[in-house]
């Protein structure tokens, strides 16, 4: 595809002044694969109920319980977790504790990724979606840049600075609380609103998963949808973009590789 694709052609551009950004699979690319690790704890919990459906059944029931819920906290995917043993006949565990055991496991297959980027052994740009960093830094001198993740907020802020990422935030990294309440995207985006006094279009949000493109469509905010292939970067996941021109996204893009384009477009250096 081209730059970016256009897929809503009623776009108030030229009027940002804040910028959004989805953290995993958006900006950076340390969690690549955290579906294959959430799919099998979720079989092994699940074939463990009385009332489970047949193995082939229970793969797709998974495969669209994370499809459906990527993009939201990590609690609320455990307590989904929890209502499907339920509903299975089982006593489940508390959310917390599939959490923690998630938590575990994605430590573990990301836990070389983490020491490289620490030790310098493993290039920052190895798990930065292409184009990001560059764009951020041109981004950050016009507006006021932010990231919300569902990743727990110690977690993303740690990341972020890792990678080199964190400089150019000046608006706040925010990611999932242990008080539920005091956090989501959807707050994140309301705050920016309403502390700045300004109308959605005044916020532009890149993101991969459908909750920050719904909750900034819902404002009337520019939500542009980044359906990057995390094993292959630079190349269109077509199941993202599905998902994400469901969800209410204007424009979708690969990456960020031909940023100066889409910035023309969404008219971000013309303040």
């Amino acid at each position: 595809m081209s730059a970016y694709e256009i897929i809503h052609t009623r776009v108030a551009r030229g009027h940002i002044r804040h910028a959004l950004f989805d953290f995993d699979g958006t900006l950076s690319l340390i969690r690549e694969g955290w579906q294959q690790v959430m799919a099998p704890l979720m079989l092994e919990v699940l074939q463990e109920t009385p009332q489970h459906e047949p193995a082939e059944a229970m793969q797709a029931l998974v495969t669209a319980f994370i499809d459906r819920t990527t993009g939201i906290q990590t609690i609320y995917q455990m307590m989904g977790l929890a209502d499907l043993v339920r509903e299975r006949g089982g006593i489940p565990l508390k959310a917390a504790e599939y959490k923690a055991e998630y938590l575990a496991r994605l430590h573990r297959h990301i836990a070389a990724r983490l020491d490289g980027l620490r030790s310098d052994a493993i290039a920052r740009s190895t798990y930065i979606v292409p184009g990001a960093e560059a764009f951020l830094q041109a981004l950050s001198q016009q507006v006021t840049c932010y990231v919300a993740s569902g990743t727990d907020v110690a977690n993303v802020r740690e990341e972020a600075a890792l990678l080199g990422l964190d400089r150019w935030i000046a608006g706040g990294i925010f990611g999932a609380l242990d008080n539920l309440e005091a956090y989501s995207k959807e707050k994140v985006i309301g705050d920016i609103l309403s502390q700045h006094q300004l109308a959605g279009e005044s916020l532009v949000t890149f993101g991969d998963g459908y909750v920050e493109i719904e909750n900034t469509a819902a404002v009337g905010g520019i939500a542009v949808g980044v359906a990057t292939n995390e094993r292959s970067p630079g190349r269109i996941d077509t199941w993202k973009r599905e998902r994400l021109i469901a969800a209410g996204a204007q424009v979708i893009v690969a990456d960020f590789s031909a940023w100066p384009a889409l910035a023309e477009y969404l008219g971000l250096f013309q303040l």
